[in-house]
């Protein structure tokens, strides 16, 4: 395998999250082989070669998607013809279905062998969209264990891998500790984690906010902590605050560190995403909240087939935390939920019992299974 391509895509700050340690565990296999693509901070400090930065594909929502899909498909054509002009011997699409599984499809067709990294959410919208699996992976490999019989049902290749946040947050928290590294004072805390994209931020950020703001008003030893994803919407978000001073003069704003926020903190205002997840992995209660443009919102709820959209409890299989969505996230029913949970100690009881569950059947040696699949899937 000495000088082999592998190739992988990672579509969004939470791909090179995933791809970076399969990479690392790669490469200790396979020394002398080449790692490339579209690839973020992490995989390059991993070892992969960027062809392009992941940033180039973090688009969200589908109307936001059609604005950029000129650009998109052009960028996929200039990488498939890379791709099959250096012939990797292996091509790893990380998350991110819709730009991976129609370019996995094309280089299958060519005789290279192909691998999807996390399923698409067919349990939960698209269900259709297996057939489309079908044609464009050779393997899938799956983070979430309930995905296994959809797959061994489907008759498609497939291999349960863990989520490797589950290997990466401690089972027993400390919360004491991580508000030492965070220099908070007592009192209860909240972490508000409103995403990682400017455009998530600006929809669901300003009521975020305000909720913070009333929450502020009415108890006076409340503080929150805000992380940053990068400078940029730091600024962004340094502006929504200026506009409540209640909550600006309470709230410490981090750079980056969202697991020590977390870890921090008493419970959760946390947008629709992975970091509802981490929230849990955390053992936190929380409330779930998004916004987004009408038009993406009106097309989503048309294709879902389950009621809920967090993580926990699409894992839970039932509400055990609380969803806010577009218009039912105003900034007084999001301060009335935050309460709920900071004050309901038997049901935050509940939810850390439940959440260790779901932490302990999602821990595994995921780079090293994840290495293991693709190895064997390149070599068939």
């Amino acid at each position: 395998m000495a000088g082999s391509l592998l190739a992988f895509v990672a579509g969004e700050a939470s791909g090179d999250l995933l791809a970076a340690p399969v990479v690392a565990a790669l490469k200790a296999r396979l020394p002398h082989a080449r790692f490339a693509g579209i690839a973020g901070e992490r995989m390059l400090a991993a070892g992969c070669e960027p062809w392009y930065h992941v940033r180039e594909l973090s688009v969200r929502g589908y109307v936001e998607v059609i604005r950029e899909l000129p650009r998109l498909l052009r960028l996929r054509s200039d990488l498939r013809a890379r791709l099959l002009r250096e012939r990797p011997v292996v091509f790893v699409g990380v998350d991110a279905p819709d730009f991976n599984l129609r370019l996995e499809m094309q280089l299958r067709v060519a005789g290279i062998p192909t691998v999807q990294y996390v399923s698409p959410s067919i349990w939960a919208w698209r269900p259709g969209r297996i057939e489309k699996i079908r044609r464009a992976a050779d393997r899938v490999l799956l983070v979430f264990p309930f995905e296994e019989k959809i797959y061994r049902d489907a008759g498609i290749a497939a291999n349960y891998v863990g989520h490797p946040l589950a290997a990466s947050i401690p089972m027993q928290p400390d919360p004491n500790a991580a508000r030492a590294r965070l220099g908070l004072a007592g009192g209860p805390c909240i972490a508000v984690l409103p995403g990682s994209r400017r455009a998530e931020v600006a929809h669901i950020g300003p009521t975020f906010v305000a909720a913070m703001a009333l929450m502020a008003a009415r108890e006076p030893r409340l503080s929150f902590v805000l992380p940053a994803a990068d400078p940029p919407l730091r600024a962004h978000i340094e502006a929504l605050l200026a506009a409540h001073p209640g909550a600006r003069s309470r709230t410490h704003l981090i750079d980056g560190d969202s697991h020590t926020c977390l870890e921090a903190a008493d419970a959760v205002l946390v947008a629709s995403g992975t970091a509802t997840l981490e929230a849990a992995l955390y053992k936190k209660p929380m409330v779930i909240s998004y916004k987004m443009p009408l038009l993406s919102a009106w097309i989503m709820r048309s294709l879902g087939i389950l009621p809920y959209v967090g993580l926990p409890n699409i894992l839970a299989g039932e509400f055990l935390v609380p969803e806010l969505l577009q218009d039912a996230a105003t900034p007084e029913a999001l301060a009335r939920a935050m309460f709920e949970q900071l004050n309901d100690g038997q049901r935050r009881t509940v939810l850390a019992a439940r959440f260790a569950q779901m932490h302990e059947s999602l821990r595994r040696d995921t780079p090293a299974l994840a290495a293991e699949a693709i190895m064997a899937t390149m070599q068939r």
